[in-house]
């Protein structure tokens, strides 16, 4: 039997805004990673701010690259981490997230192949939850957004990608205050590359918990959505006259009687948020 492939080194980064509530717990399940130590380094990017979030960052002395980036948004945060990784490979999670022990040595396994722009782990919400909360495991469905919809997109509260294929389509696009992973998606497999789905390598988010948090979640997507959607009208033109199924159907782990509600709170929330939009011209 051959050898396995030696994994390659790799940069964790984690763009935080304002996370003292969260951070740590993120902060500590990535140095419980099973990745070899040499082969591993952990940025935190503060963007700017507020709280706590620094003085937490600092606590964990030389286990954790800290940064501070002024300029707000996620998109310029992960610019300023990929500026300063060393990694082959670089890999994106939130504060609001946890981590599976396994999570970095599945996630990267797609990327031996040079075919792959991005690989996508699954997203949990994390434990105990309520049924909005395991209703969010719908919202973030990775399997859907990878395999299920046109055009595809990953997400970067679980995302690996070559550092230098970031590099050759330009990052994420720092003009976008959210969306820009779907963004970045969408360059990267114009620019030839595919999205892969890795279901080994799991995190677990702090999904919304109340029904006001799933209709403001519902607004923001569909708000920031817009510019996106302008961005890459020509795409989404092409797309629609293409011959697709239908996306399969999602299946919950745990179905419940509330979630058909859960669904129409979330959609009327986007509604709601598209329309912002459009009056505002986006």
């Amino acid at each position: 039997m051959s050898a396995p492939a030696p994994l390659p080194r790799a940069s964790v980064i984690v763009a935080v805004y304002n996370g003292a509530a969260t951070l740590p717990a993120c902060l500590d399940s990535l140095l419980r990673l099973d990745y070899p130590a040499d082969h591993l380094e952990l940025l935190c990017i503060d963007n700017a701010s507020t709280d706590h979030t620094a003085r937490i960052v600092a606590a964990y002395g030389p286990r954790v690259r800290a940064s501070r980036e002024a300029v707000r948004g996620p998109a310029a945060a992960r610019n300023r981490g990929l500026a300063q990784a060393s990694g082959e490979v670089v890999a994106f999670t939130d504060a609001d997230c946890t981590v599976d022990p396994g999570w970095l040595r599945h996630l990267v396994a797609p990327l031996a192949d040079p075919t792959v722009g991005v690989a996508g782990g699954r997203i949990l919400s994390r434990r105990p939850c309520n049924w909005i909360e395991a209703f969010g495991e719908r919202i973030h469905d990775h399997a859907r957004a990878i395999h299920g919809l046109r055009p595809p997109y990953a997400i970067t509260m679980n995302w690996a990608s070559r550092r230098a294929v970031l590099e050759e389509v330009g990052r994420f696009n720092a003009a976008l205050l959210r969306g820009s992973d779907v963004e970045c998606s969408w360059r990267l497999q114009a620019a030839g590359y595919r999205l892969a789905y890795a279901p080994q390598a799991v995190i677990h988010h702090r999904n919304e918990r109340t029904p006001w948090g799933l209709v403001h979640e519902g607004y923001t997507h569909a708000f920031h959505a817009a510019p996106v959607r302008t961005l890459h009208a020509d795409l989404l033109r092409r797309v629609a006259t293409q011959p697709f199924p239908a996306p399969p159907p999602w299946e919950p782990s745990a179905p419940h009687w509330s979630d058909a509600l859960w669904w129409r709170l979330f959609q009327f929330g986007k509604r709601l948020g598209a329309a912002h939009a459009a009056r505002r011209g986006a």
